[in-house]
């Protein structure tokens, strides 16, 4: 018979906590690759976590491991993480004891060659297109000669040299240069703060310039990569003042040259189409004044020459006003005779009138012509006196049978006028509806009441709107006919 309790036969395998296993796993595997380059795709990145941390995976054909940024990298790396994106990681081999699983801790990050970048830049691009950014609606007109020329560049390198020269060749003006790093890390942040700047006004001075131009000179895709990242490409895209981009050289293009206003080779051909030449401006000024004083002599002497031949049509002053004064000197020598002949008329028809004229004759006259005037206003008199009598009678007896047939009488009878709102008669209880205003007249006033219910089961007839009539004077006068 076995014993109960048996005891374990002795064995030399070291015994390990779940702990203890996990961290000398991961004191091992940091000791055997303590720092290596890695190349995969990236896979299952969503952008980084709450805490600042990212979280991915990178994989190829065969195998896939987790990756790590943390935090603090994060921020500083040049080239972001994203997804399907072919990178080389640099960084730590490493365990989680936490999930039992390898990962590497990524220190730098870099694309997997120009292929790569190439392929994230045209996913940008459709990506932004897509949004209508690159539309050539959205574009604006230069100015023709901008007062004041903001430049987004590096303030030390050859580009704002040539910018420089070149404007103050063509035509010197005000530049505001806003100094940014063209290249690195924090190129992308810095370009988009100063377009955006511009256009709130936070330049140095305060002004706000007519123009924008962001320029840099050539370099490889890695290089001139800051224009190619979204927040450079969207504050262009929302710049209210037109901008000219001239990154890199001729061949190089840019993201941010499918938004610009317009699209210079480099920054030399950015300065001559931001400004004019001046003495081309001066000489253009000067041959269009020539012209002009040329065109207004020419117009001048045509219409001249319009007058002159128009003058030579005309008749002379003397054969124009020589019939008239003909005709004038042949009335006034007759005016003369006439006159005197008109005086020695009226003054025989005067004599004749007075020889006719005797005293007594004239008293006579008078007392027959002041006889008939009195009788004649007498008659008048008379005759105004009998025709206003017959009107009087008339008026009166129209009065009489005005009484006689006016309503007031009826009233005064103790009969009452029934009218609606609108100053209508009622005439019977069916042309009435519960709750409608009435007004009563009485022979000594009138009275205002409201329709509780009606007697008649016919539906009141409808009748078309009249205007209210004026109320009667409560007296019951019916006022002058005249």
């Amino acid at each position: 018979m076995a014993p109960r309790n048996p005891q374990p036969e002795p064995t030399n395998i070291t015994e390990y906590s779940v702990s203890e296993l996990a961290f000398e796993l991961k004191r091992t595997v940091e000791d055997a690759y303590g720092l290596v380059r890695l190349r995969g795709e990236v896979s299952g990145y969503r952008g980084p976590h709450s805490s600042g941390h990212c979280y991915f995976k990178l994989k190829d054909e065969k195998a896939v491991i987790e990756a790590v940024v943390w935090r603090g990298v994060f921020g500083r790396l040049k080239f972001k993480p994203e997804e399907g994106l072919e990178i080389v990681a640099k960084g730590k081999i490493t365990t989680f004891p936490g999930g039992s699983k390898y990962q590497i801790v990524i220190e730098e990050l870099e694309p997997a060659g120009a292929g790569a970048l190439m392929a994230l830049l045209e996913q940008r691009k459709k990506q932004l297109a897509a949004e209508g950014l690159f539309d050539e609606e959205h574009k604006q007109e230069l100015p023709f000669l901008p007062g004041v020329i903001g430049v987004v560049t590096s303030p030390t390198g050859a580009v704002i040299r040539d910018i420089l020269h070149r404007l103050s060749d063509r035509f010197p003006s005000h530049v505001i240069v806003w100094p940014v790093r063209v290249q690195g890390e924090t190129s992308a942040a810095e370009v988009a703060a100063a377009i955006a700047g511009f256009n709130a006004g936070t330049a140095s001075d305060g002004i706000l310039p007519d123009l924008i131009i962001v320029a840099r000179g050539g370099g490889s895709l890695e290089d001139l990569w800051g224009f190619n990242e979204e927040t450079v490409v969207r504050a262009a895209a929302a710049s209210s003042i037109p901008l000219i981009s001239a990154v890199g050289h001729e061949t190089d293009w840019t993201l941010i040259d499918l938004v610009a206003d317009y699209r210079a080779p480099t920054p030399t051909a950015a300065a001559e189409r931001a400004v004019p030449v001046r003495s081309e401006l001066l000489n253009t000024v000067r041959t269009s004044g020539v012209r002009m004083a040329g065109t207004m002599r020419r117009a001048l002497e045509h219409w001249r020459s319009r007058v002159t031949a128009s003058a030579r049509g005309l008749p002379r002053r003397e054969a124009i006003l020589g019939l008239p004064r003909q005709w004038l000197d042949t009335a006034s020598g007759r005016l003369l005779q006439s006159l005197r002949a008109n005086t020695q008329s009226h003054r025989a028809v005067l004599a004749r009138e007075a020889a006719a004229l005797r005293p007594g004759l004239v008293v006579r006259r008078v007392v027959t012509a002041r006889e008939l005037l009195v009788r004649l206003d007498r008659d008048r008199a008379r005759a105004i006196t009998a025709r206003v009598e017959r009107a009087r009678q008339r008026l009166d007896a129209q009065v009489k049978l005005l009484g006689t047939l006016s309503y007031h009488n009826v009233l005064a009878r103790g009969f009452a006028l029934v009218r609606d709102a609108d100053g209508a008669m009622a005439r019977s209880a069916g042309a009435v509806r519960p709750g409608e205003a009435l007004e009563i007249q009485f022979a000594d006033g009138h009275v205002e009441v409201e329709v509780l219910q009606g007697t008649s089961s016919e539906p009141a007839p409808s009748k078309p709107k009249r205007p209210k009539k004026p109320k009667p004077a409560p007296d019951g006068d019916q006022g002058s006919l005249l």
